[in-house]
């Protein structure tokens, strides 16, 4: 007899976040995998400052440091 497999979450979390020079980003996409567990949406922000650190890369824009993170209402 076959097993099912287990359902996987491909949803996604939406952060806001504000940084430390007072810029603000709202609705930043963290897959749910990132977040949850015993540690909470702390790994949402590794996630998060990877991102930044990617796109200052691309952009030679680079991001400051992020100062509060909230899961975005809805």
């Amino acid at each position: 007899m076959a097993r099912k497999k287990q359902p996987v979450d491909k949803g996604f979390v939406l952060f806001d976040v504000v940084y430390q020079d007072g810029t603000r980003t709202s609705n930043r996409k963290v897959p749910s995998s990132e977040v949850g567990g015993l540690d909470g949406d702390v790994p949402a922000k590794a996630f998060i400052e990877a991102q930044d650190r990617k796109i200052a890369e691309m952009s030679n824009n680079p991001r400051g440091p992020i100062k509060t993170m909230t899961r975005s209402p809805g």
